[in-house]
């Protein structure tokens, strides 16, 4: 189950989300996404568990779980959408 956590501390790491959500279950990958231009943490990030119980878990677990002086949020990720074509009506062959 992937899941999306944001509210993060900008201190936040990828190991410290890892060993965060470890105490729920097999954490397959932990992501804190960082702005391209600077390396500075942007807030957020994704946290993969080997199942949706797990997962399940972790969001009751750590969901508005202060970490760090901050009430960290727990949701299920949704889908990233496709937008390469979003500005051009659709799929116009040129």
């Amino acid at each position: 189950m992937n899941l999306y956590v944001s509210n993060l501390s900008f201190g936040t790491a990828d190991d410290d989300l890892r060993n965060l959500f470890a105490k729920f279950g097999e954490v397959t990958s932990a992501k804190v996404i960082t702005d391209r231009e600077t390396g500075r943490s942007r807030g957020f990030g994704f946290v993969e568990m080997s199942s949706e119980t797990e997962g399940k878990e972790a969001i009751q677990g750590l969901n508005n779980k202060e970490i760090e002086g901050r009430p960290m949020s727990v949701s299920v990720a949704k889908p990233k959408e496709d937008k390469r074509n979003s500005f051009s009506g659709g799929n116009k062959r040129w």
